[in-house]
């Protein structure tokens, strides 16, 4: 087995790839928790209700950036 401390991050991006792609072979095995649907149910009555706020998504990515640096 690889050591993934070991691996570059170009490796570790592409081992993610490969699971992803073996992963989604199975949708009935990638169901969504409860907690999910409810956070999903929410922000649509957010929207309905115009009250939910909306960013570019460059400003979202940089403030993610700012927010784990």
């Amino acid at each position: 087995m690889m050591n993934i401390a070991n691996m570059t991050r170009t490796e570790k991006l592409s081992m993610m790839e490969a699971l992803w792609d073996d992963l989604s072979r199975d949708p009935a095995g990638l169901a969504s928790p409860e907690w999910h649907e409810q956070e999903l149910k929410e922000a649509e009555r957010a929207v309905a209700d115009n009250q939910a706020g909306f960013v570019a998504w460059d400003a979202a990515k940089k403030t993610l950036r700012n927010n784990n640096s």
